[in-house]
């Protein structure tokens, strides 16, 4: 395949010699010296892969959308403005696949996080949290993967009904404290905590790969596919 890279950052770079290993070439490569590409230059790739910025992103969808190229979106924190992505996507039989991780052991992490949910719901004894690590550079705060884990949680246990990235009010609120520090790709916890033990999951990054690997089957996936999907299709999970 011909893949566009849209935001040739550390992560498009890891993306880019992932892509290489699988046979595929790398048709376009945009970063900030070039966000007015020639649109044409996009038609010519067979998918896209954006890893951008929050505030790019959405123009970035916009034009694979009008280049008719399928996109594997990456970027977090642009999810306001999801539902008329979606009905664009669905109306003019556009292909988008988006993830708030694209790591294959984030997304076991994730059907693992709802199990243990649902076997929690039952011991209210359990408070529970979550606490994401990223590297200082990470733009959006908490991230898009921890916000999928708390998502996980609230639609599995009945006591807890909201996220907050803040000092929690309420017994129905759910903690998420994010941490930002050097050189840290991505950690993950869920801790369950009672008066007399802790229960936790964890997932910790030890480098981008992952979440390149992850994209460019994404990529693979999607490139000749109409409609919106998720790395749960891309994983069967």
């Amino acid at each position: 395949m011909k893949i566009a890279i849209l935001g040739y950052g550390k992560m498009g770079k890891v993306i880019e010699g992932i892509a290489i290993k699988r046979g595929h070439l790398i048709a376009l490569k945009v970063n900030q010296t070039n966000l007015d590409f020639d649109l044409e230059l996009l038609r010519d790739c067979d998918v896209a892969i954006e890893f951008s910025s929050p505030e790019s992103a959405i123009e970035n969808i916009h034009k694979c959308f009008d280049a008719n190229v399928p996109v594997v979106v990456g970027t977090t924190g642009w999810y306001a403005e999801f539902n008329a992505v979606q009905e664009r996507c669905i109306s003019e039989n556009k292909g988008l696949l988006y993830a708030t991780n694209f790591s294959v052991g984030v997304n076991i992490f994730y059907e693992i996080n709802k199990k243990l949910a649902t076997l929690m719901d039952a011991n209210s004894q359990y408070d529970v949290e979550v606490e994401e690590t990223h590297h200082t550079q990470k733009l959006d705060a908490p991230s898009g993967t921890a916000i999928s884990i708390a998502e996980g949680i609230i639609a599995n246990l009945d006591r807890k009904d909201s996220w907050k990235n803040d000092m929690i009010v309420s017994e129905n609120e759910l903690a998420i404290e994010s941490i930002r520090t050097e050189d840290v790709p991505g950690t993950h916890v869920v801790k369950y905590e009672s008066d007399i033990d802790v229960v936790e999951i964890k997932h910790e990054a030890k480098n981008r790969n992952g979440f390149a690997y992850g994209a460019v089957l994404a990529a693979e996936y999607i490139h000749d596919k109409n409609g919106v999907f998720t790395m749960k299709d891309v994983l069967s999970v």
